[in-house]
């Protein structure tokens, strides 16, 4: 949607409307009432329009289309029909002639892109595909007489990077193609190598222009006025067409004709000067202040150093050449009316967004207390002497120290890696040496103590080992987003290894969701229950792969029915089914509870069912809850990240394994939470946001239910060891709810300080290059992370288990 703004009114879109891209209910951004070509067109006589492809257009452009069919492009696993849907359409309208413009919008290309990558292997044939349907367009211009004076724009809204995404600041994502194709560009075109090979490291081919540079040019081209917020400048090569014996050949519409007869009896001069008239008012609205009609001395203006007296010594400098006829082809650029449209271009667009500086402070002061009482009420908890403070404290002032750098936001995720090796060799370390330490039996010494000895060396090794099969998962950030990874890589190649994971993860999983505690009748339904409800997630996963990654399953003994499978009911039955044996295992637990108070000391037991066994029973009590948590996780992450949930499981036993104290546990559970977004993929670009599984169960669009379910989407690693935590802590040497005090309060000061930092940077650095792209989003990131994952998930699950003790 932005970049479908920059195209059609010439103005740099806000940031906010990268996030409304994300809601397809939004109609606040739309353009209907706004100066485009579209509107132009549309005024002229017989202005119809016509779509296909992409419905954000008809969202931007409501009433504008005559004749249109719009395509979603959320659902990026299609690849086929969402192209087929515009391409069906060509061939009638290429023999119509009551439209003024036709808009085709394909999508397959940039779902292609976010499913694999562009070095997928679907990519060059889509490329051919998309070869073939431009060589039908232009064979029409040839051939038909109705069409020999239209003109065809292809361009792209934006590219991708390595790993096929887009929304960051990487060149593949900002270096979008343009090519103006008609049979009669032939005049000015000769001498021009095509095709050109692409220059060693770099997308410029022929020359560099703005993406907003197409709403002067079409204006300029199809004679009609500049739309008035624009802020592009009229392609300088495409003013050779009025030279000399070209343009008067040229005719591009019959009802532009007498238009453009005018333009031709002046000069291509005449072109440019509309534009820097167009220029001149937004200038003249920006900085009210100064004076732009007089003459301004050389004296004046050699020492201007503030961006409105440089334009308006540059506007004087048009005034005075005003007679210079030197305006031939790309000379432009270098004459003082090209001069001054390219700067006022650079100012207007630098100064787009308008900064409140009051309320950015403002919100600093916000924060800045918020983090003082966290860390106030804390601290008595927080500054206990014991050997995790120092990691504590030390985590949180250097990642607050990393926001104020572009490169470190963006390979984030190397930080939590780091972090999370070097915290696991510390507690490996420890137990291996506490471990050697303790007495052996005085019979068979020797091999009871070997035993001992490489059990405790398999403790420490068996976490950092994991760690690094888990950062090698995929590949994120900027500098080695689509580089070889095994979520990519190993198992999208090896895809039958793939499905033994998945298959080995989803039957062992009930053995975890059972409830233990209900007799031999209870335990025996509930694990066929547990059984039933897995099947029907591994059936629901292997239909929404078959719908969106069936190159997963090619090859695989699958029924092939499956791709009719009604996912909408069938995660809708699924989800049922996980809160009916939630329900039922709060239900049997409260019939269990023995609500009486005793004589000896007449204090009332806890009425929390699943904190009143003793600390070796506890963990049955929340196993279950935990796995249907796991199952629930599973159905919202892609299926290659279904294995990462083992390798959680495995330094969870790892790290129970090891007798940590309370604060050797939340310190864990924090660094894993972080490390874990980032293993499933996750970054701090926008791009990077996973949609395919934020429609799971749902039938229409709902903003609060797609919100949640694409937040447990990117967030489920996250998700996953804040309740992992909690069956850590109820093993924890530790009488009383207290166990959990620290580390909520350890997550509150971490998050407060974050928030506070983040919020530094992106005002310290508002005029930085990277401000749209890298710190922009990382604090969008930052409230979901305190707002989503902390303040609401934390709190809820802290308090589930222990609402007396958290203050």
């Amino acid at each position: 949607m932005p970049r479908i703004k920059a195209i059609t009114t010439g103005s740099i879109p806000s940031f906010l409307d990268v996030i409304l891209n994300f809601a397809e209910s939004d109609k606040s951004s739309s353009l209907e009432h706004q100066d485009t070509w579209l509107a132009q067109l549309k005024a002229r006589q017989g202005g119809q329009l016509v779509l296909y492809g992409d419905d954000t257009w008809l969202k931007l452009f409501p009433q504008t289309f005559s004749r249109a069919e719009g395509t979603s492009s959320f659902f990026v696993s299609d690849f086929t029909e969402v192209d087929y849907n515009v391409t069906r359409n060509v061939p009638a309208e290429l023999e119509n002639n009551d439209w003024n413009g036709m808009v085709l919008h394909y999508l397959g290309l940039d779902h292609i892109g976010h499913k694999s990558g562009p070095n997928s292997p679907y990519m060059v044939p889509k490329q051919a595909e998309m070869d073939g349907v431009v060589s039908d367009i232009y064979h029409a211009l040839e051939t038909k007489g109705h069409l020999q004076d239209t003109i065809l724009v292809l361009c792209g809204d934006h590219g991708m990077n390595d790993a096929g995404n887009h929304g960051g600041s990487s060149e593949g994502e900002t270096s979008p193609a343009l090519v103006f194709i008609a049979p009669k560009l032939s005049l000015i075109s000769e001498g021009v190598d095509c095709p050109m090979t692409r220059p060693a490291g770099s997308f410029d081919y022929y020359e560099k222009v703005e993406q907003s540079d197409i709403a002067p040019t079409l204006a300029g081209l199809l004679g009609f006025p500049i739309p008035k917020n624009n802020l592009g400048i009229y392609i300088p090569s495409l003013l050779r067409l009025w030279a000399a014996g070209v343009f008067d050949e040229i005719r591009w519409n019959p009802c532009y004709l007498l238009v453009l007869m005018v333009l031709v009896t002046g000069d291509r001069k005449r072109i440019a000067e509309q534009n820097a008239q167009q220029f001149f008012g937004l200038v003249n609205e920006t900085f009210p202040g100064l004076s732009f009609g007089g003459h301004l001395s050389s004296n004046t203006c050699s020492g201007a150093t503030d961006n409105g007296m440089q334009l308006a010594c540059l506007w004087s400098r048009v005034r005075d050449s005003n007679k210079d006829d030197a305006w031939l082809g790309e000379d432009i650029q270098s004459s003082a009316l090209g001069t001054f449209l390219k700067h006022t271009q650079n100012v207007m667009s630098s100064s787009a967004s308008n900064y409140s500086a009051g309320k950015l402070y403002g919100g600093i002061a916000v924060a800045t207390l918020l983090g003082l009482l966290s860390f106030g009420i804390s601290s008595p908890v927080l500054l206990k002497e014991n050997d995790v403070r120092p990691w504590a404290l030390s985590m949180t002032v250097v990642y607050g120290l990393l926001m104020f750098a572009s490169s470190a936001v963006e390979e984030e995720h190397q930080y939590w890696y780091f972090l999370a090796s070097a915290w696991f060799l510390r507690l490996g370390l420890k137990h291996y040496v506490e471990s050697s330490s303790a007495g052996a039996p005085a019979a068979d010494c020797y091999r009871t103590r070997r035993r001992r000895d490489l059990w405790s060396a398999i403790l420490a090794v068996t976490p950092l080992t994991s760690m690094r099969v888990i950062r090698a998962w995929n590949q994120t950030g900027q500098k080695h987003a689509g580089q070889p990874d095994i979520a990519r890589g190993l198992l999208s190649n090896h895809i039958y290894i793939l499905w033994a994971f998945v298959c080995v993860i989803y039957f062992t999983l009930p053995g975890k969701m059972r409830y233990k505690s209900l007799g031999q009748i209870g335990r025996t339904a509930s694990l066929v229950y547990a059984t039933v409800l897995c099947a029907v997630g591994f059936v629901f996963k292997l239909a929404f792969t078959t719908a969106d990654a069936p190159e997963l399953l090619e090859g695989l003994p699958i029924p092939q029915n499956l791709a009719s499978v009604d996912l909408t009911r069938l995660a809708r039955a699924l989800f049922l089914g996980m809160l009916l044996i939630c329900a039922a295992g709060s239900f049997s637990g409260q019939r269990r509870a023995r609500y009486t108070t005793s004589k000896a000391d007449n204090v009332t037991q806890d009425k929390r069912w699943w904190l009143q066994t003793d600390h070796g029973n506890r963990t049955a009590q929340i196993m279950p809850l935990h796995g249907v948590l796991t199952l629930f996780l599973m159905t919202q992450s892609r299926v290659t990240n279904i294995p990462l949930f083992a390798l959680f499981e495995l330094q969870m036993q790892a790290v129970a394994s090891m007798n940590l104290t309370v604060d050797e546990v939340s310190l864990t559970s924090l660094i894993l939470q972080y490390a874990s977004f980032f293993a499933f993929g996750g970054s701090n670009a926008i791009s990077s946001i996973d949609l395919s599984n934020g429609y799971n169960g749902v039938s229409g669009y709902n903003v609060a239910v797609v919100g949640a379910l694409t937040f447990c989407s990117n967030w489920a690693g996250p998700i996953w060891w804040t309740f992992a935590s909690m069956l850590l802590l109820a093993e924890c040497r530790h009488d009383g709810c207290s166990r959990y005090k620290y580390f909520y309060h350890l997550s509150t000061c971490f998050v407060a300080n974050g928030v506070l930092f983040v919020m530094l940077a992106c005002t310290a650095l508002r005029t930085h290059l990277f401000i749209w792209t890298v710190f922009s989003p990382k604090y969008l990131y930052m409230v979901a992370w305190s707002l989503g994952l902390h303040l609401l998930l934390n709190t809820f699950v802290v308090l589930l288990f222990t609402w007396r003790e958290i203050s």
